[in-house]
Formats: structure tokens, C-alpha cells, sequence
């Protein structure tokens, strides 16, 4: 009888948020991610471009490595934090990049602030720096399955930027601020584009 009651008023509570949630507009999070505002668009390889900053764990890390077999745009991963000094120094760049190559590439930010951040420090940073590609904070206890997912040779180090190719072979890699004209160049051998 009590165990009637109390499933009861957990449905009952359950259906309110749904139509609260409803009635405001919103959507219910899913799997626990925490959003923050920005500007954005589109949608990438299962991220999509919104106005905010998604958490993922492993599993989503993982799945944004993965490539769609129909999609045989290159996928370029950043990974870097606010705290990091090249993270900071590489980012106009990157962000120039984004607008160049935008809808010809996959381009997904993975940022590794911590959670707390995600409300403040990052989407100041990226308001800042006028940022549109998507972008995630990577939210794990243990960082060493997420950079092993990435690269089994990297140590971890920010920054850090990947770009695979149709297949989801890496084709390009750098530790460190980027030069813009290697990334581009390397951008533009998989599009096909001449030197």
C-alpha cells in the first residue's frame, strides 16, 4: 500500500515537471548533461550547434569519435581549457578557421574545465572570442580512458588537436598552439583543395 503511494506521487511528480517543462518551452535534460547559453547553429557528427555548452562523459567522447559512414567530411577535434595559456593563444585561430571551413568540416570543441566552469568561464570565453563551432565540456573522474579513447600516445596535455579523416584515421595531429597554416594546409589536402 505505502509502495503504491509513494510510486504514485513519484509519477505524479514526474508528469508535473513534464508539463511544466512543456508549457515553458524547455525540454527535459537527457542523461544528466548541463547546458550553458552561447550562440551556435547547426548540427555536427551527433553535437549539435546550439546556444550552449553540453557535458558529455566517455561515452559521448566516444561517440563524437565515431564517424558516420555518410558523412565523409573531415572531423576536427580541439581539446583545451580557460585556464590554458596556448589554449587561449590558439583559439582566434581557431575560431578563424571554424568560419573558413564551416559546413566543409566537422569541427567539435571539447573543452576540460571543470563542471563548474560550465556556466561561467566557458561560454565567457567563447562570447569573447566570438565562437559558433559546437562545443562540450568533457566531464570525467578519471581522464586517462577519455585521452587513451583520443590518441593511445597522448599524455593529456593542452592543448591538443586532431583531425581525422572520412574513415576516422588521424591525419593530422599537434600538441601545442597551432600554426594555422599546418592545420590549414591539412585541412585542405582532405578536402581535396590544391596547395
Amino acid at each position: 500500500m505505502i509502495l503504491r503511494f509513494l510510486t504514485s506521487l513519484v509519477v505524479i511528480a514526474t508528469v508535473s515537471l513534464l508539463a511544466v517543462l512543456a508549457a515553458s518551452g524547455q525540454t527535459p535534460p537527457s542523461g544528466g548533461a548541463t547546458t550553458a547559453s552561447r550562440a551556435g547553429h547547426d548540427m555536427l557528427d551527433g553535437v549539435e550547434r546550439t546556444d550552449s555548452v553540453r557535458a558529455i562523459d566517455l561515452e559521448g567522447l566516444q561517440k563524437i569519435l565515431q564517424r558516420d559512414p555518410k558523412d565523409t567530411r573531415p572531423l576536427l577535434i580541439n581539446f583545451w581549457a580557460t585556464w590554458c595559456d596556448g589554449c587561449r593563444e590558439e583559439f582566434p585561430d581557431l575560431v578563424k578557421i571554424d568560419n573558413d571551413y564551416r559546413g566543409k568540416v566537422n569541427f567539435v570543441s571539447v573543452t576540460l574545465d571543470e563542471i563548474t566552469e560550465i556556466n561561467t568561464a566557458v561560454p565567457e570565453f567563447l562570447k569573447k572570442m566570438k565562437a559558433q563551432m559546437p562545443v562540450v565540456l568533457l566531464n570525467v573522474k578519471d581522464p586517462e580512458p577519455a585521452i587513451h579513447a583520443v590518441d593511445a600516445a597522448w599524455d593529456g596535455a593542452l592543448p591538443a588537436t586532431y583531425l581525422y579523416d572520412k574513415d576516422g584515421k588521424v591525419v593530422f595531429k599537434y600538441f601545442g598552439a597551432i600554426k594555422p597554416a599546418e592545420l590549414r594546409k591539412a585541412i585542405d589536402t582532405q578536402l581535396g583543395n590544391k596547395q
